[in-house]
């Protein structure tokens, strides 16, 4: 990654022109089988404080950031995500939230009905046994359905990722019912991954082909302690802690560099091929299993799936 100094500010500008700020891993789901995070009930906040948080977006605007993408665990837990996204708007950029939908508090529908907010969840099944199945959450079915009406009916932009888990997954009419209740924005979908609960066995492989291929050239992540990743997806691929450096540091360092070095790249597509211009052309291969992750219909457009563009690129669920 090019990293310009700009002498006259003193300040650093790189490429990454969007951050996903993984803000918690707490979640009122127990996604047992898929959840890249491996959040749940138990999960906490970690140490990032909301003055911390703040720092980082400051620094980000600094480097020229456009977009924040807010991502847990569930974002809407934390007891500071209106501050945050007031704090993004504030500087400039556009905000998008990636929830559950499971609950959201009659205050939070006010501040995602600013302008430059957007918010994007994962959806599985029209069917609420199978929804829950592989939420683990019961009645999350329900909340999410109504809350995506919800969401519609005040006209707030809403994209949606259908992730294929299990075996004859009603991933098809999923998408159906999504156009059905109202949902005019973009609509993916992905597989599950071997990364976080979708990796299989006890031993933990972290296997860098599993990634979109995208990872730090155009995004980057920060995890609850304030570790900088290449994206939420390669969360074994620490880069710095912005506890004791700056982004900028960060980006500008050897260690971000040697970890970008080990991401396989590809020119115009996301690898594994999961993002296409065509809605929902990417259906997984036969081979696809509960907790596991294979092939996915290879990318015949030559679409590029800029994170900046499509966050879906970058495959969070």
């Amino acid at each position: 990654m090019t990293v310009i100094m700009d002498s006259a500010a003193n300040t650093a500008r790189s490429q990454i022109s969007s951050l996903a700020l993984e803000i918690t891993g707490q979640c009122q789901n127990t996604c047992a089988s898929h959840c890249y995070a491996q959040s749940g009930p138990s999960g906490n906040h970690g140490s990032m404080s909301r003055e911390d948080w703040f720092e980082l977006l400051d620094q980000a605007a600094g480097l020229g950031v456009g977009m924040v993408q807010y991502i847990g665990g569930e974002p809407t837990l934390h007891p500071y995500l209106p501050q945050l996204i007031e704090r993004a708007l504030s500087l400039g950029m556009g905000v998008e939230v990636f929830t559950n939908l499971v609950h959201i508090r009659p205050s939070m529908w006010d501040v995602f009905e600013r302008p430059g907010v957007r918010l994007a969840t994962s959806y599985y099944s029209d069917s609420a046994q199978e929804h829950e199945k592989i939420t683990g959450g019961r009645g999350s079915y329900g909340r999410t359905k109504a809350n995506i009406i919800e969401a519609t009916r005040r006209g707030i932009p809403l994209r949606a990722s259908l992730v294929h888990v299990l075996d004859g997954q009603r991933v098809d009419s999923a998408r159906a019912e999504l156009r059905r209740i109202g949902v005019t924005g973009e609509i993916r979908a992905d597989r599950v991954r071997a990364i976080g609960n979708g990796e299989s066995g006890t031993l933990q492989v972290h296997n860098p082909a599993e990634l979109c291929g995208r990872c730090g050239t155009d995004r980057a992540a920060i995890n609850p302690h304030g570790v900088v990743t290449p994206c939420v997806m390669s969360r074994w691929l620490t880069s710095g802690d912005l506890r004791h450096q700056t982004l900028a540091e960060i980006l500008n360092g050897a260690e971000w560099r040697e970890r970008m070095a080990v991401i396989p790249k590809r020119d115009g597509s996301c690898i594994p091929q999961t993002c296409t211009p065509a809605e929902d052309s990417c259906t997984p291969s036969p081979g696809v299993r509960e907790g596991k992750a294979t092939g996915c219909n290879p990318d015949q457009d030559g679409d590029d799936c800029s994170p900046a563009e499509t966050p879906a690129c970058n495959p969070s669920y």
